[in-house]
């Protein structure tokens, strides 16, 4: 039988984003053939008796579907704000203290893959 070792291949590059009692992490990593994925984890502490443990869920994402996904991304979230919230300003919602990792790089409004 395989060793599973490598079923969590090396980490290219990570981006995390805390949210609240969640923390979102997006991480490129490499195929055995030296190709690129995307994983997006949720991640979100929880308490079991006396300790606690993370709950996380977990979607892989092919460069064949990036384009397709960014795009039913960005398509459900304008819905949301421009159709069904439109009063709401989403501007209060930007980066604060509690919601990136270390690297001072800031989100635009579009979302981008390039």
């Amino acid at each position: 039988m395989e060793d599973n070792k490598d079923y969590d291949r090396d980490e290219i590059f990570s981006k995390k984003v805390k949210a609240g009692k969640r923390t979102y992490f997006f991480d490129v990593k490499s195929t055995r053939s030296n190709d690129y994925y995307l994983t997006i984890t949720e991640s979100k502490r929880k308490m079991r008796e006396e300790s606690f443990f993370y709950e996380k869920h977990k979607i892989f994402l092919y460069k064949e579907d990036f384009n397709k996904f960014l795009e039913a991304l960005q398509r459900t979230v304008d819905h949301v704000k421009n159709d069904l919230m439109p009063e709401v300003d989403f501007t209060q919602f930007d980066l604060g203290s509690d919601s990136s990792d270390d690297d001072s790089d800031s989100f635009k409004d579009d979302l981008k893959w390039d």
